[in-house]
């Protein structure tokens, strides 16, 4: 397949070399003005293809390819230089090494890859023919360079973090795809090494000398060198570093160590290790033996810092810190910055006529970086990506420059406290930001990301004793390393969004059900289509209505992916084939961002029509006191024909199990997991052959009644029966810290020692702020307090419901009001009350009353419909938030009264509950199937409201 892609390929080459690359060599450096290609030939041998992994165990959003290359190829490049008449060129070239693909996003549209992205995880093993490269190296400029460094830089362009970055769909962020978050930050601890070569030989090699030992420490491109240690076989560095990690398994920790010369310096070993085994274990404290060398080992500490997107453990790393800092001297980074830099508008030009060549400087107090210059542009792309370490993010300020490429003339600036970055959902800011000191439109667009560094302070490995050193086909200690006490929770864990979509009405809608052979025209019989992410819901069917009102919910999850979309098809039903009214679609990353959209949204590919959707994207709130206003406000604005709102998301992370029971015969069992919650049942893969399984996938799902709700999870053993056991009331969640549990669960009906290692992150679902008109259901009926049918944000329900309260004229009763909800969802056959407050309530006594409310459906002489809620101390104004439930057909409903008495439960005169008031409804005069709620007066004889 290469080999017949290959001639295709080489035609792309050859213009990107010419069209691109030689353009941009030229501006580089003024001495390769007149740089160009002159002949470009990939020649007939294509690179083979010797070995293909896939791994989809990673991201479920992702297909990860490792493609073995191998490239003995009679490539043919010349290249020329004519002010210096300099003619150099590439005759043949070999490449051996392992290319990453990455497919991703995977979106529920075509083409259904949103991107691909190449990049060798290593450097590749790379020897090219050079001819008449001497001549190239003598140019003003490059004559401090060498074929060696000309090497590297090839090399290095090829490895982490730089990627080929190919987007497929649009509305893609091209930043993000270059330098994605990355997996994780290795702290290294360079602490010492015993009993190095000695190269500096004395009497011309008759005695052993000593050696200048130092090490140079490298992951991918980014290298460190340590300090000299003069003349010492066993020197103590006590440096520690910090280094991105992009991919694992696959990247490599290597550390070399030299001998220091005052001409060439001598190698004195070196060793390498894959980051995957630090993310495995956490820490890791050990000795290694150094190859390629007589003798020598070296002791490193390597600690795995997990990325947290919340702040709520940053207080406590900074004390750790702090402490480190104060022993060692060392200043560990708390934090890590990303700032995507995108674009800027409207800069100010130079001298008010010239277009300004501008770059950007960035700098975190002394760290300063600078953008590539966007030649002769007032509103410059630039798209890249920069990454900053953070001492402490409460204190430090981005610094944004954007300067004319002479340096000299200023743009214009900004200054963000990154103590704003604390405060922000998911620790991100994603807009526009006013530049000062510039023109009045002049702004810049930039993403920030912040992710705090964490450390799980009990899962390092000790084995700092060089004797305990073992070979290493003798099996190593980190073979058999101590269990980890909590989860590694990958980067996208706990990133997806709930959208509650309110599918209202619809106009003008075209008629496709004609009568008389189209003689006469008839109506439709319309319902609506949601999909997204390659799910779908729909409405009910409204019979004959070009003018249909559905007022219909439905809640689905997504994630902040771009290019996907949230599509609404109209149909008309019929009997054999459903005819297309129009579609229409609303982005899923505009509705994450605005949180709100109510729009008429007009319908596409038809000749008329209009679609009325609402949209709310739900802020996730870990705060277990906002539960009980979350429930009452479910129930008493969820539309009749939906399923019950979700109160709270639960995120599972299940990463592995320990000590199962073996299979007859001491054979190991192949084991999944299984979660189940209501009636809905998430599996894990299967692990072929261990007690000791490791799947690390994760799970979302939505809890409806967060009090009352358990989490059942099983571990199956493929095809033989259960091993073991584990129930998890949602219940306790709410009591834990961070509404999190982490950490060893036993599990029952298997071994004593049988434990599954998971992760549970449950955040409350609040509603978002509603817009500043107030806005009424369209398909409600209107009702004494219409202000109460607005969509409340529970996390400021106490206060609207006050400023609500407060537009309504004073109670006509001295005996106090009852706040009801009425309704009756018809695919679930109970009449529903759903009673929020009373308030003023009145009593005999001169304390406040300890009311409570009974309810009873007349008539009922067995009394088998009286129902009551709870106590409530001491109060005029008590609050309940309760929902009462009688199992009955709508017909029986209509036909009752309901009779609400509201009573004291402590008397003053006499044992017997005192009598506050009573409301008797008449639900024959209810709308219950849309629902009607409402402020009714409390009276002392029974009234009809």
């Amino acid at each position: 397949m290469v080999a017949q892609m290959w001639p295709f390929i080489g035609q792309y080459l050859e213009k990107l070399l010419t069209d691109s690359i030689a353009p941009t060599i030229r501006a580089s450096n003024p001495h390769l003005s007149t740089f160009y290609f002159t002949k470009i030939n990939l020649g007939e041998k294509a690179p083979k293809v010797t070995g293909v992994k896939v791994h989809t165990e990673f991201d479920k959003k992702q297909i990860i390819l490792d493609l073995h290359l191998s490239y003995v190829g009679d490539i043919e490049v010349n290249v020329e230089v004519k002010k210096y008449f300099c003619k150099a060129g590439i005759k043949g070239m070999q490449l051996h090494g392992m290319l990453r693909v990455i497919l991703e996003p995977l979106i529920g549209d075509v083409p259904i890859i949103g991107a691909i992205t190449l990049f060798f995880i290593r450097r590749p093993v790379l020897d090219i023919n050079w001819t008449g490269l001497t001549n190239l190296l003598d140019i003003p400029g490059l004559n401090v360079m060498s074929d060696t460094m000309v090497m590297d830089i090839i090399s290095g362009f090829l490895v982490l973090p730089n990627r080929l970055a190919i987007p497929l769909t649009s509305n893609l962020h091209v930043a993000e795809l270059r330098s994605p978050l990355p997996r994780g930050i290795v702290r290294i601890h360079l602490l010492e090494a015993r009993d190095l070569s000695a190269k500096d030989l004395q009497l011309k090699g008759l005695f052993a000398g000593k050696s200048d030992p130092y090490a140079i420490v490298r992951v991918g491109t980014q290298v460190f060198n340590s300090q000299v240690i003069n003349e010492n076989l066993n020197p103590v560095w006590n440096e520690m570093y910090e280094v991105i990690v992009h991919e694992v398994p696959g990247q490599e920790l290597e550390v070399e160590l030299f001998d220091k010369d005052p001409d060439q310096d001598d190698f004195l070993g070196r060793m390498k290790l894959d980051l995957g085994e630090v993310k495995q274990h956490g820490s890791l404290d050990k000795w290694f033996t150094l190859s390629d060398t007589k003798s020598g080992k070296l002791h490193l500490r390597l600690e795995w810092l997990t990325l947290m997107s919340n702040a709520s453990q940053l207080k406590k790393i900074l004390e750790i810190n702090q402490a480190i800092t104060a022993k060692t001297q060392e200043e560990p980074s708390a934090a890590i910055l990303i700032v995507y830099l995108d674009r800027a508008q409207d800069l100010p030009l130079k001298k008010n006529v010239k277009e300004p060549s501008p770059m950007v400087l960035l700098s975190i107090q002394d760290v300063k970086k600078e953008s590539k210059t966007v030649p002769s542009s007032s509103s410059p792309v630039w798209e890249e990506p920069f990454r900053f370490f953070l001492r402490d993010p409460n204190i430090q300020d981005l610094n944004i420059e954007v300067k004319d490429d002479d340096r000299q003339h200023s743009l214009g600036s900004l200054s963000v406290p990154l103590s704003r970055l604390l405060s922000a959902d998911n620790l991100t800011l994603d807009q526009w930001f006013q530049l000062e000191n510039s023109g009045s439109r002049s702004r810049i667009y930039m993403k920030l990301v912040m992710r705090i560094l964490y450390l799980d302070p009990v899962s390092t490995l000790m084995t700092a004793d060089p004797e305990s050193i073992i070979a290493d086909e003798a099996g190593s200690s980190v073979d058999n390393p101590p269990r980890p006490s909590h989860t590694t929770i990958p980067e996208k864990f706990a990133t997806e969004n709930l959208l509650r979509i309110f599918i209202l009405e619809a106009e003008n809608l075209i008629a496709k059900d004609n009568l008389m052979g189209g003689l006469v025209k008839g109506k439709s019989d319309p319902y609506t289509v949601i999909s997204s992410g390659g799910k779908k819901v729909r409405t009910r069917v409204v019979d004959n209505n070009l003018n249909p009102c559905w007022n219909q919910a439905f809640e689905i999850l997504v994630t902040d992916v771009p290019g996907q979309d949230i599509v609404f098809e109209v149909f008309d039903k019929d009997v054999d084939k459903d005819d297309f009214l129009g579609s229409c679609k609303i982005s899923v990353k505009d509705a994450v961002k605005q949180k709100f959209i109510n729009e008429w949204l007009p319908l596409e590919k038809v000749k008329s029509g209009k679609l009325h959707v609402k949209l709310e994207c739900l802020s996730l709130v870990a705060d277990s006191s906002q539960i009980d206003q979350v429930l009452m406000m479910n129930s008493l604005f969820q539309p009749a024909h939906s399923d019950n709102f979700s109160a709270a998301i639960l995120y599972v992370f299940i990463e592995r199990a320990s000590g199962l029971q073996m299979r007859k015969g001491d054979k190991n069992p192949s084991p999944s997991a299984e979660l189940k919650l209501r009636n809905d049942v998430y599996k894990t893969k299967v692990s072929q052959n261990t007690n000791t399984p490791v799947w690390e996938e994760s799970f979302v799902l939505l809890l409806k009644t967060p009090h009352s709700e358990e989490l059942e999870l099983m571990i199956r053993d493929e095809g033989k029966g259960s091993l073991g056991s584990l129930t998890i009331p949602v219940l306790d969640l709410l009591n834990k810290e961070d509404l999190t549990m982490d950490g060893w669960f036993p599990l029952s009906t298997s071994g004593a020692n049988s434990e599954v290692l998971i992760r549970l992150q449950m955040r409350v679902l609040v509603s978002p702020s509603p817009p500043k008109e107030s806005e009424v259901d369209p398909c409600q009926p209107t009702v004494e307090d219409s202000s109460l049918n607005k969509q409340f944000t529970e996390g400021e329900l106490r206060q609207r419901q006050q400023l609500a309260n407060s537009d309504m004229e004073p109670s006509a009763s001295q005996f106090g009001q009852l706040c009801l909800k009425l309704y009756y969802p018809a695919k679930d056959g109970r009449l529903v009350a759903v009673v929020s407050k009373c308030r003023n309530l009145s009593t005999s006594a001169k304390e406040p009353p300890d009311p409570y409310l009974s309810f009873l459906l007349l008539p009922d002489k067995s009394r088998s419909t009286k129902r009551k809620t709870s106590v409530k101390k001491r109060t005029h104004n008590p609050e309940y938030n309760e929902k009462i439930e009688w199992e009955m057909s709508l017909e029986e409903a209509r036909k009752r009264k309901l009779e609400i008495s509201v009573k004291n439960s402590v008397s003053f005169m006499s044992r017997e509950k005192e009598l506050l008031g009573k409301v008797l409804i008449d639900l024959s005069d209810a709308d219950l199937a849309t629902g009607q709620n409402g402020w009714y007066d409390v009276e002392p004889e029974i009234t009809s409201a």
